[in-house]
């Protein structure tokens, strides 16, 4: 039996437009010389960002097993790439969903046995050589003709590269979790005729949330929802604080815009359910074209109303990912004043309107909820999803008062700071959640994605 082979591939793709003029590059490398052994790289044409990553992984793949042919099955090779889709899908923990890349992802699976590739994500800083070796070849397609590896020189600058032990190959990708057989039955499956890849679940963990909309609600909330920190006492400062590991990390996006959203009518889940308008759609497809370059996102839950469910269906479909509902990121009911502007409230409800102004418990003319009454329901969906998703990233696509809400909490504010914060249509902010119940916020109505 041969000796064990081991070599890196570092893969990336682009296209400019996505889609638009695409290219690929792919490196093999030794690990333990960090050394080049080989490059390969081509323009595809128009393609998108995703279907450019997944033929330089089948480039890299493949220029890796030509190399050495004569090892076999004991060929090991460790795919670092900076594509989080590409990572995760061909790993067996996200779904594959887009009928592009289903075939892509079967080539790729069938030019090594599964138990000889292993995938790791890089940041794209680390993943240069690649990196200008897919920019080398969209500007040969651009020029008219094809990359040639004689006249590259993409290897010249890039970063030196450190000699390093590949991990162990312990079996195919994702043995590591309970539920990779599932992911290896449908890559089999996926070379002939098959509809999807199944996320692996964490071991053991209850699925209390559901699995599309419209549906019922998710699971219990858990004993003490009060509107406060998860249940536990906090650890104050720094100074000794535990190794907790990774946080629950919460990105919250609002919705892309309605009919009703330029004219700041109240707009809650207690009126008419409106759709995006044609300008909300293109922020949800913005803002799923930024969730895919950043490759974090691991499970997507929404309000249920419809507004959000459209704009995560727009991140879910780039992504590959289901998503989950949960009733407690609705957004307030306004009760008779939905649809209405703050001057038409103003002006038909004004005693209403400022004792609303003035107390978290009083609720909107007409049987509305109350700001507290929000605030409990919202803590109670933010204890489920930061027990279920412990340590993982999670997207919540809700409404405006939800998303104060958690920030609100976060921080530890009190009621009335839900009034000293802009969040505009499709803004990202993020808000990370510890073991021991601290909360961090790490970034408020981003909308940089949009421009």
């Amino acid at each position: 039996m041969s000796a064990a082979r081991q070599v890196v591939v570092e893969a990336d793709g682009g296209s400019r437009g996505n889609p638009g003029p695409a290219g690929y590059g792919a490196v093999v490398i030794d690990p333990a010389t960090g050394e080049p052994l080989a490059e390969a790289a081509e323009y595809i044409g128009v393609a998108t960002n995703n279907v450019a990553e997944y033929r330089g992984l089948i480039a890299g793949l493949t220029a890796a097993k030509e190399l050495f042919p004569e090892a076999g099955d004991a060929l090991r090779v460790h795919v670092r790439m900076d594509s989080k889709l590409v990572v995760e899908q061909m790993s067996g923990r996200w779904k594959i969903k887009h009928p592009d890349m289903k075939p892509l992802a079967a080539r790729a699976a069938a030019v090594l046995p599964p138990s000889s590739v292993t995938y790791e994500w890089i940041p794209r800083a680390q993943n240069k050589h690649a990196d200008r070796l897919a920019n080398e070849a969209m500007d040969a397609g651009r020029d008219g003709r094809q990359w040639e590896a004689s006249a590259s020189t993409a290897g010249l600058d890039a970063p030196a590269r450190t000699p390093s032990a590949l991990p162990p190959v312990q079996g195919p990708p994702g043995d590591q979790v309970a539920g990779a057989a599932k992911a290896r039955a449908a890559l089999a499956a996926a070379r002939g005729a098959a509809d999807t890849l199944f996320p692996v679940p964490e071991p053991g963990a209850p699925d209390t949330t559901a699995p599309a909309a419209p549906v019922s609600a998710p699971g219990q909330p858990a004993a003490g929802s009060s509107g406060q920190q998860p249940s536990g006492t906090p650890q104050v400062g720094w100074g000794s604080a535990p190794d907790l590991g990774a946080p629950a990390t919460l990105v919250l996006l609002r919705h892309g815009e309605t009919a009703l959203t330029p004219e700041k009518r109240f707009s809650g889940s207690g009126g008419t359910d409106p759709e995006l308008s044609a300008t909300g759609r293109g922020q949800a497809e913005r803002a799923a074209d930024h969730f895919a370059a950043l490759g974090a996102v691991q499970a997507i839950v929404s309000s249920p109303l419809r507004r959000c469910r459209e704009t995560a269906a727009a991140v879910a479909d780039r992504l590959g990912l289901d998503v989950r509902i949960d009733e407690g990121l609705r957004e307030t009911d306004f009760g008779a004043w939905e649809g209405l502007t703050f001057g038409e409230v103003r002006e038909r409800y004004a005693d209403d309107l400022t004792a609303w102004l003035a107390s978290p418990d009083t609720a909107p003319t007409g049987g509305g909820e109350s700001f507290a009454e929000v605030a409990e329901r919202v803590a109670a969906a933010r204890d489920r999803i930061v027990a279920r998703y412990a340590g993982r990233t999670v997207l919540l696509v809700t409404h405006v008062t939800p998303i104060k809400t958690l920030v609100r909490l976060a921080l530890g504010a009190p009621p009335e700071a839900l009034f000293r914060m802009e969040l505009s249509a499709a803004s990202i902010s993020t808000v990370a959640h510890y073991a021991d119940g601290n909360a961090s916020v790490r970034l408020l109505n981003d909308t940089s994605h949009l421009r």
